[in-house]
């Protein structure tokens, strides 16, 4: 009998601390439909075209407010996150669909109630493309994105979340440890950039294929982070042996870098390496584990 019962305590420990399948390719259940009962968020398009910091773009942007926003209490806020390349990730059909996954999430209490804003990059046009998309590219996406410094972080926090709070007449944290930002390549190193940039405004990351090569100088970033003073960021990296290798650099060795470094400066991070290439299959595959590991600790407030 003495035998028997630690067998079986220490079955259930394994189960308890068992990782989730990190290499899957295929969508679960969290990121296909909303599971019964699940409210569901609402979604809103929006265009800016006043930009100081991007001055003449144009770009859409998209909101998404969970339905548990109405019942939080007056003193409390949601947390936020935010997205780069906002078309791929609000698509319902697409690679990460975002509003199902926070949907099924938020209501399981696995993440916070949480506001996203998806942001396009900025078109250098009177007008906007009749549909988002990666095509035609806007112009100014390289510039925005893969450039090293605090001009994006100064768009998304002076310029377009105030837009969003106002209008919508959101409450939203100001902590940064309730507050994430993500995107897929540029728009991977873009958001380390403006964490790194601005901590206190943004302390987690999302990085799927992260372009941390030499397209405008983001190739240093994993020597900066070896010889600069942690800063409080949480970053989740994802990429796949078979990504990109040209002129600006490899893209996995860049991330495997990345991944040397953070583990080197002793940042809270993970790293998930794949036999995927340039594109959001894998990343989308595993996005409601890695927003789950993102906001592993939020029923305790940090």
């Amino acid at each position: 009998m003495h035998s028997i019962a630690i067998l079986t305590v220490t079955f259930a420990a394994s189960v308890a601390l068992a990782e989730p399948d990190w290499q899957k390719l295929t969508f679960g259940p969290e990121s296909t439909a909303r599971a019964e009962g699940v409210p569901t968020g609402k979604v809103t398009e929006h265009v800016f075209n006043d930009s100081k910091v991007f001055a003449g773009t144009i770009r859409r942007y998209w909101v998404y407010v969970p339905a548990q926003y109405e019942k939080l209490p007056a003193d409390q806020s949601a947390a936020l996150m935010v997205f780069q390349d906002g078309h791929a990730y609000v698509n319902e059909k697409g690679e990460f669909r975002v509003p199902i996954v926070f949907d099924n999430l938020i209501a399981k209490g696995d993440m916070p109630v949480t506001v996203a804003v998806l942001i396009d990059p900025g078109h250098k046009k009177d007008k906007l493309p009749e549909k988002a998309g990666w095509q035609p590219q806007p112009e100014n996406r390289s510039f925005e994105y893969d450039t090293l410094s605090g001009d994006y972080a100064k768009f998304v926090i002076d310029e377009i979340l105030p837009a969003v709070t106002k209008e919508h007449n959101l409450r939203i944290s100001s902590d940064p440890q309730r507050r994430a930002i993500g995107g897929i390549s540029s728009g991977g190193i873009c958001a380390w950039t403006v964490a790194w940039e601005r901590p206190e405004s943004f302390g987690k990351v999302l990085s799927h294929v992260g372009s941390f090569t030499n397209i405008r100088g983001g190739h240093v970033y994993h020597a900066q982070i070896r010889k600069t003073k942690p800063k409080p960021i949480r970053v989740f990296l994802q990429d796949g042996e078979k990504d990109l290798d040209n002129a600006h650099g490899n893209w996995w060795l860049a991330n495997l870098e990345m991944d040397a470094a953070l583990k080197f400066a002793k940042y809270d991070f993970k790293f998930v390496g794949g036999k995927e290439g340039h594109n959001g299959k894998h990343g989308g595959a595993i996005l409601p584990d890695s927003l789950r590991w993102l906001w592993r600790d939020h029923k305790e407030g940090k």
